[in-house]
């Protein structure tokens, strides 16, 4: 009998080792993502094509239900998952908006300098709210001493979502920013604002506004707090001297036909700076203050999302909730850095270019000891970062693997383009991203190879840095990206957009 148990727990532990087996190999399998294919076709008229810009569709939404982020008033009543529509900045209306490719591309490059460039200050600190730069910038705050840091600059938001803020729901179109750890938005009476596509809120309309006292755990968990006659005060400063400032509230957000009550939003009564037709932001960083962090169970801290190409017809979509995760997709560890809880870090390990994997040590990637460096994943940001010795690399791999196609001089921030007016079809190189847990990305060409005017010229959409390395929004669009906050992962695929 003692024989017959021994034999039977053996069968046991070697059907579970072999599913972990068949596990693992599927999970490595399906990392390759195209098995590094070592060349692709880039369409160059039909790439250039897909530049001219198309109206914004209506918003839309599969499902109904009633959230709080107080959980003793949750009510659901449907599944929790909720879909929106994700648009680009450049098809909001509002201002001017340029029909002119060159134009639109040169405006996007200048933002994503100022939103990088705040970025390295934050990250080359030594940590705080209050100061860059190792205290060679600081914020100076007016009038109250709330001070909470942001992932978005200027003009840098390129995705909307369209919602409703209030009762009864006043649409608004937000920026999305995965490095944004507050929800606000502009309102009356508003001393000072920036032009937007819609009405600005006005909270005096709204029956669910509520503001949040100074004594308020919501408003302790803003970083120095402010107070004015009784009300919690908030104040979201960026790196070239934008910023809005307001009371701190609680409000009902309504995405189609689902409500979400109870949301800490600041309420903006002075804002600058150019965000093209935002109402605000809804941040989705990982902080407690953030969309994601306020809901927390509810959606189990998990949303999904795909970016459309620029100026493409087709809508993108954002997703919320554990239905949001995909089966099949390939995930990768994220990364916590406490000097910036609010971004979501993976572990880079390598760069491919043609299916070959380029000599570019490891350690360029990673996060220090100190918590400077490491990779991040940024909706906010257009152009992958790479540290300097690792973009060289990468370039030059790929300037060798090319020397079939015209150079053209540089344009904005990228000093690899070529001349493709002559050419209605190219044969480029695949570039891939390796990942410290075994999967590897690798890029649809548009991704990496993309047109900076009408004339046919194209860049490598890559540049280097000194601050911490940024995957961009460029090198993610049509790509299905699932955020696993609460198990820490990130996952890629297995559809595209």
């Amino acid at each position: 009998m003692a024989t017959t148990k021994a034999v039977i727990l053996l069968l046991v532990v070697a059907v579970v080792l072999l599913n972990l087996l068949i596990t693992h190999a599927t999970t490595i399998s399906a990392s390759t993502l195209d098995s590094h294919p070592d060349f692709q076709l880039l369409n160059v008229q039909e790439t250039i094509d897909s530049t001219k810009l198309h109206p914004a569709a209506a918003v839309v939404t599969d499902n109904y239900q009633e959230l709080s982020t107080n959980k003793k008033e949750m009510k659901t009543k449907k599944k929790n998952k909720w879909k929106l529509k994700l648009l680009h900045r450049d098809v909001i209306p509002v201002g001017k908006n340029h029909s002119d490719h060159k134009t639109r591309f040169h405006e996007r490059m200048e933002r994503d300098i100022i939103r990088v460039e705040s970025l390295n200050r934050r990250f080359s600190s030594g940590g705080g709210s209050t100061s860059y730069g190792g205290g060679a910038y600081s914020y100076h705050v007016e009038d109250f001493g709330s001070d909470v840091v942001s992932g978005m600059d200027q003009g840098s938001g390129e995705y909307f979502v369209r919602i409703g803020v209030g009762s009864p729901p006043r649409n608004q179109y937000m920026v999305i920013d995965s490095g944004s750890d507050i929800v606000w938005v502009q309102c009356q009476p508003c001393s000072q604002c920036y032009r937007q596509s819609d009405p600005v809120f006005d909270p005096s309309s709204s029956a669910s506004f509520a503001g949040v006292s100074c004594a308020s755990s919501v408003c302790g968990r803003l970083e120095n707090a402010g107070c004015h006659a009784g009300r919690c005060r908030y104040e979201v400063s960026y790196g070239d001297g934008s910023y809005t400032k307001g009371t701190l509230a609680l409000e009902t957000l309504t995405f189609g036909r689902t409500i979400v009550r109870n949301v800490a939003i600041g309420c903006g009564h002075r804002n600058r700076g150019m965000f093209v037709g935002a109402a605000g932001l809804l941040g989705l960083g990982g902080g407690s203050m953030s969309f994601i962090g306020q809901l927390g169970g509810q959606t189990g801290g998990a949303f999904g999302y795909c970016l459309v190409s620029r100026g493409s017809g087709a809508d993108g979509s954002m997703v919320f909730g554990r239905r949001a995760i995909p089966s099949g997709a390939v995930w990768v560890p994220l990364i916590r850095n406490p000097r910036a809880p609010s971004f979501y870090f993976v572990g880079l390990a390598g760069l491919g270019v043609g299916g070959a994997r380029i000599p570019v040590s490891q350690n360029v990637f990673q996060l220090s000891d100190s918590e400077y460096g490491g990779v991040i994943m940024d909706t906010g940001t257009a152009v992958t970062r790479l540290p300097t010795a690792a973009y060289m690399a990468l370039r030059d791999s790929f300037i060798a693997a090319t020397a079939n196609l015209p150079l053209a001089s540089r344009v904005s921030l990228f000093d690899t383009c070529y001349n493709l007016n002559d050419f209605a079809v190219v044969r480029v190189p695949t570039v891939s991203f390796y990942f410290t847990s075994g999967p590897v990305l690798t890029l649809p060409a548009r991704n990496f190879l993309i047109p900076v005017d009408n004339m046919g010229t194209f860049c490598f959409a890559f540049a280097p840095t000194s601050g911490p390395g940024i995957i961009g929004n460029i090198q993610q669009e049509g790509i299905q990206i699932s955020v696993d906050a609460a198990n820490g992962f990130l996952g890629f695929g297995p559809n595209t957009c």
